[in-house]
């Protein structure tokens, strides 16, 4: 028998014996749908994750940033002192220089009055610190006193801020102080912020009086056209301070993605969520396989004495771990999509569902059902047709 035909009818034998025990069939589907669905949300958790914490580092511009070494993520900054960046014009290729605070505070719901952290950015309005027309439309709006522009895709809690501003001049107060909305932007909440505001410099520090002027949070650096900026960075490294990080645009944002990768344990508890649903579901299609096996081994003693090869039983196994990662795949994909959509209205962060994930996560299910098989496998050489006489 050629191994293709012995695989085809492996296949039909292995679909009968599945569904000629319907109740098994049903526990096993649900064990890997149940496998499915959890290895899906932990992933998209953890995807949308550093989806969002890189927003705000992906929306700056800038050719180089200055961060103080201990400075863990740009929600939780250490400040260094602003002259270091001063310091950097010492470099010819240095055109503007601009210290950015970045500080959480209380925001007041304009609508109800109850209040609720968001980050406040702070810096100079007429540098072009963060990508977006909204932004650039109301830089000279920033530079009146007491005033700011709100993240429109920010968390609910925090007010209908934009319907509010498109009826009438808007004042609410964050951090006790009194401050007028002037206009909105878009970059939406992190797992870090529910989130976001930005002032000017000056608005910043009326905002919060105890933070010193000359301790910065972020300092960004744009050289001149043409300039080299691995150039200046090994220039800068060198020059400025040791417990100052110089890094580029991309360096910045894998330091952010970084922390919360191998840092906060927010990334450890989505991975490990992932090897919980596998193991589960391995067990579970074990225990299906094996008690199949168990509840045929005659039959299969039988096909061993009427000359089946042990691969043909072997393809037996293997391909009915193949049709229960199928049929609790697919149900598994379709209740998993509904969960993300109604995850995304929930935590208001994307979550997207490509390609490349549902085939990573097919084959780890397949994975998963395949390892059960070939444990399950080592009951078949209990199958001895001598024992049936």
């Amino acid at each position: 028998m050629s191994p293709v035909k012995a695989f085809f009818l492996a296949s039909r034998l292995a679909w009968r014996q599945l569904t000629h025990e319907k109740a098994n069939l049903f526990a096993a589907m649900l064990g890997v749908l149940f496998a499915c669905v959890l290895v899906f949300m932990q992933l998209g958790f953890k995807d949308s994750l550093y989806a969002s914490i890189i927003k705000l580092p992906v929306a700056m511009e800038g050719d180089l940033f200055l961060m103080h070494k201990q400075t863990e993520a740009i929600w939780r900054t250490v400040s260094f002192s602003r002259q270091q960046l001063k310091r950097a014009f010492a470099l010819p290729e240095v055109e503007k220089a601009v210290p950015v605070y970045i500080w959480m505070a209380q925001w007041k719901n304009p609508d109800n009055k109850t209040k609720r952290t968001l980050q406040l950015l702070g810096y100079d309005p007429d540098t072009k610190l963060l990508k977006g027309k909204d932004i650039r439309e109301n830089k000279k709006r920033l530079l009146m006193q007491d005033t700011l522009i709100f993240d429109n895709l920010s968390r609910p809690e925090f007010g209908p801020v934009e319907k509010m501003l498109s009826e009438q001049r808007l004042f609410t107060e964050i951090n006790d102080h009194k401050v007028e909305v002037v206009g909105t932007f878009k970059i939406g909440p992190s797992f870090a912020a529910d989130g976001n505001a930005i002032t000017s410099a000056l608005n910043f520090l009326r905002i919060f009086p105890e933070r010193l002027p000359e301790r910065i949070d972020l300092g960004v650096i744009y050289l001149k056209p043409g300039s080299n900026i691995l150039t200046a960075q090994a220039f800068l490294q060198r020059r400025l301070d040791e417990d100052l990080n110089v890094m580029t645009h991309d360096e910045m944002i894998a330091a952010e993605m970084s922390y919360w990768q191998d840092n906060a344990p927010v990334g450890f508890i989505f991975g490990f969520g992932v090897v919980i649903g596998l193991v589960v579901g391995m067990v579970i299609v074990y225990q299906i396989l094996f008690t199949d096996i168990t509840n045929h081994l005659n039959e299969y003693a039988t096909l061993k004495a009427l000359g089946y090869p042990h691969y043909y039983l072997t393809f037996v196994v293997f391909t009915a771990s193949l049709i229960l990662a199928i049929i609790g795949f697919v149900p598994g994909l379709i209740l998993s999509a509904a969960l993300y959509r109604l995850s995304e209205g929930v935590l208001y962060i994307p979550m997207p569902l490509g390609l490349g994930k549902i085939l990573t996560i097919f084959c780890l299910i397949l994975g998963m059902c395949i390892i059960s098989g070939s444990i399950a496998m080592k009951k078949l050489k209990s199958a001895n047709p001598a024992d049936m006489f």
